[in-house]
């Protein structure tokens, strides 16, 4: 017979295991020693031992399911049960008992996670839909709608959650992305209806101008063009594809009209820019008669300096007051000397300053009824030059009657 710590085998073959119970029959060993009955049967539970190690290995360190994981431990449990093998069986037991408790602790485990897990993933949904419901909302349409397809993108990596509450969720969270759609699609519809009526419009505005581009009624024309800019303004603006074809078209129009009028006006001013040299010179001229000593010659030497400054254009405006306040002077110190003239004639001078008067009146009479006639016919540079010689005449005429009042005194 042999034996050692957790089996024998007697004098039969019968192969015997010692446990906390007793011991058990493990089987017959006929073929050779009883050594090697017991080794072998050893070699069996060190095979046992491997692979509850292997198991235990497999539980601690993998996902391994704790119905994979209680059908394995069940599995090797029966093979123990069986008592096929030699060696502390009952340890194997406690073993796979521990095995169990522990198989049981990452399950409560793994159920505990995945209700935090849920938890987190509900809030995490619960909060998608309230910034998915604040975003349906917004009028900032390209960042609202980039938006939403990322939270879509967030949405689809969270865990899902029970079908009830995930469906509920999911619904909401879509309505508010078909609210959004709708809405940007109706925006972009009124916006593609104004985007039509505004090329319409401008349409309309740059056949207008492109009709005054030739135009040399240079004046109501510029207000014109102003005004059409302040209508292309409040148009708005048309599809991408035609805003830029009409903006060149309208502005192309007014370029020509505008490069037109200053070139006019580049020669008008350097015209007048030449008249105002002259009168200058003019003015300097008559200035030179001062102080009158000569009435007479004086008188004529003015007269002839004046109808040149008469021949003579348009000045700046803005230089017009200087240059003629210059010649008007000189006209005044000739109207002072006369009347001191006047004041030292006869008694006769009165009827000759009432006929000179008359005279002074009727030629103011006269030009204000060409001025008038100027201005209806439209000819305004006509009218400015008479109302010119109008302003001499009536200082003169204004002066005539300052002195027949002297006479009547």
């Amino acid at each position: 017979m042999s034996s050692d710590p957790w089996g024998r085998v007697d004098e039969t073959g019968t192969v015997y295991v010692r446990t906390a119970d007793g011991e058990r029959v493990v089987g017959s060993w006929q073929a050779g020693s009883p050594e090697e009955a017991l080794a072998y049967f050893e070699r069996k539970y060190e095979g046992l031992v491997v692979e509850i190690g292997l198991l235990e290995k497999r539980v601690k360190t993998t996902d391994l399911s704790s119905k994979d994981a209680l059908a394995a431990i069940e599995h090797l449990r029966e093979q123990v049960d069986a008592h096929h093998a030699v060696g502390d069986l009952d340890a194997l037991r406690a073993r796979l008992d521990k095995l169990v408790e522990l198989v049981d602790k990452r399950r409560e485990e793994r159920k505990a996670q995945r209700a935090k897990q849920s938890d987190e993933a509900r809030h995490a949904k619960e909060a998608l839909v309230a910034e998915a419901e604040e975003l349906a909302r917004s009028d900032q349409w390209r960042a609202a709608g980039e938006r939403l397809r990322a939270l879509v993108d967030t949405w689809k990596g969270l865990p899902r959650l029970d079908r009830k509450s995930d469906d509920e969720l999911w619904h909401r969270f879509s309505h508010a992305r078909s609210a959004f759609s709708k809405r940007r699609k109706q925006h972009f519809a009124q916006l593609d209806a104004q985007r039509e009526e505004a090329r319409r419009t401008k349409e309309r505005l740059v056949a207008e101008a492109e009709s005054l581009s030739n135009s040399t009624d240079w004046g109501p024309t510029a207000a014109r063009y102003r005004d059409l800019m302040t209508e292309w303004k409040a148009a708005g603006r048309a599809q991408r594809e035609h805003e830029e074809d009409l903006w060149n078209r309208f502005r192309g129009a007014q370029d020509v009209f505008f490069a037109a009028r200053s070139s006019v006006f580049a020669e008008r001013d350097a015209e007048q820019a030449e008249n105002l040299k002259l009168k200058e010179e003019l003015a300097g001229e008559a200035e030179k008669l001062l102080p009158i000593t000569d009435l007479k010659a004086s008188r004529a030497a003015f007269r002839a300096i004046n109808e040149r400054w008469e021949a003579i254009g348009h000045v700046p405006r803005d230089a017009r007051p200087k240059v003629e306040g210059r010649m008007h002077a000189v006209e005044r110190a000739l109207q002072e000397a006369e009347e001191a003239e006047w004041r030292r004639t006869n008694p006769e001078a009165r009827a000759r300053a009432a006929g000179l008067t008359g005279q002074l009146q009727a030629a103011v009479d006269k030009l204000k009824g060409q001025i008038e006639q100027a201005r209806a016919q439209g000819n305004t540079a006509r009218a400015e030059k008479l109302e010119r010689e109008l302003e001499g005449r009536q200082a003169l005429l204004d002066q005539a009657l300052k002195g027949l009042q002297e006479f009547g005194g």
